[in-house]
């Protein structure tokens, strides 16, 4: 059983796979998008659901520090339903406030990476994130 993690941007989606036990994320790819002119992923994400064999997706909502729902998480919820509505699988929302700043320092940490680099990585990375804290929650019920 394979699980699909999302970083749903306004330019960029990041895309994490999980291994077959579930245990572990893996960055796939960072899908360009552009939200005004309603081009959402949806083809390339179609493709990569087939080719994993996707059961299930987990999509970072990007809660306010308070944990109310602002504007991003609402883009976040409505474009979730829109994965339920045309994938037929389930889809399960994950806090994901903070992971693109862990992503960020974590790539700083590592020395190499320039800045124009972090910036075509950060959102794969933050996918991974969120796939992995949802994995990690799933393994210690």
């Amino acid at each position: 059983m394979r699980i699909m993690g999302l970083d749903v941007g306004s330019k960029t989606i990041g895309v994490a796979i999980s291994d077959l036990f579930g245990w572990t994320a893996q960055g796939i790819e960072t899908i360009k998008i552009n939200e005004a002119r309603e081009e959402l992923g949806f083809d390339r994400l179609k493709e990569l659901i087939e080719e994993y064999e996707v059961e299930s997706i987990v999509v970072g909502l990007p809660k306010n520090m308070d944990g109310s729902i602002g504007n991003r998480a609402e883009i976040s919820l409505s474009y979730g339903k829109k994965l339920e509505d045309l994938f037929s699988l389930p889809v399960i929302f994950q806090d994901e406030r903070l992971t693109t700043m862990q992503a960020t320092r974590m790539l700083i940490e590592e020395g190499n990476t320039s800045r124009k680099k972090r910036k075509k990585v950060i959102d794969k990375l933050a996918a991974v994130m969120i796939l992995q804290n949802y994995l990690d929650q799933q393994s210690n019920k």
